[in-house]
């Protein structure tokens, strides 16, 4: 009977961003084989003394300078054939970074590291143009019962802005009064009392989030 081999274990994450009306995530140029120079998600090995979490955590930020608003687990792979070097499974996380401001620092296992729109994604290592799809999926319902995409968001925004990062992730256009009328019902922001001025409009209420109950129109 054949000796079992054990399983690698890594983790890869998906973080988006919502930078000029598009949804984006953040891919590395890999430095070094297997895929050496293809665009992948940022990820690596899980170290003995580390949670999933905290792997996930440490490889961002090790190889993008990224730290994210936001982070949970997506789901596992473990195709036999997904990766060259042996079987491997790897544990996806889901994350988001609401400052599109912050520059990256590609390092470690990186040799670049860029923010791509999610419809016009290059060619990808292992299997992370699935891993991408199920995130988008993910987030996509999560709009549906969670107040997801305030994570999206500086703590204080106009309500185009939220409307913006929906319209975003969804990929297609939201009813600008219908959208007004719901969230504004719905409770899930409050009036700051502060006004924001966007180019020659007249300033706009800045609202802030007021509760984690679900917001369910984004659809």
């Amino acid at each position: 009977m054949p000796i079992p081999t054990p399983a690698m274990v890594t983790t890869d994450c998906a973080v988006f961003r919502v930078s000029e009306h598009k949804l984006e995530v953040l891919l590395i140029a890999r430095a070094n084989a297997p895929f050496a120079g293809c665009w992948a998600l940022p990820g690596g090995f899980l170290e003995p003394d580390e949670t999933l979490a905290e792997c996930a955590a440490r490889e961002l930020v090790e190889e993008t300078g990224v730290v994210p608003d936001y982070l949970e687990q997506l789901a596992s792979y473990g195709d036999p054939g997904r990766d060259p070097r042996g079987r491997t499974v790897t544990i996806a996380y889901l994350g988001l970074k609401s400052d599109t401001a912050q520059s990256l620092a590609a390092a470690d296992d990186a040799a670049d590291a860029r923010w791509f729109a999610v419809s016009s994604l290059p060619s990808l290592a292992f299997d992370h143009a699935r891993i991408i799809a199920d995130a988008l999926t993910r987030l996509r319902a999560k709009l549906s019962y969670s107040s997801i995409a305030l994570k999206l968001l500086p703590a204080e925004f106009p309500l185009s802005a939220l409307q913006n990062v929906c319209e975003a992730i969804l990929g297609h256009p939201l009813d600008k009064r219908n959208f007004r009328k719901q969230i504004l019902g719905l409770g899930v922001v409050e009036d700051t009392g502060r006004r924001q001025r966007l180019g020659q409009h007249r300033p706009a209420m800045l609202y802030r989030a007021a509760t984690t109950r679900g917001i369910q129109i984004f659809r």
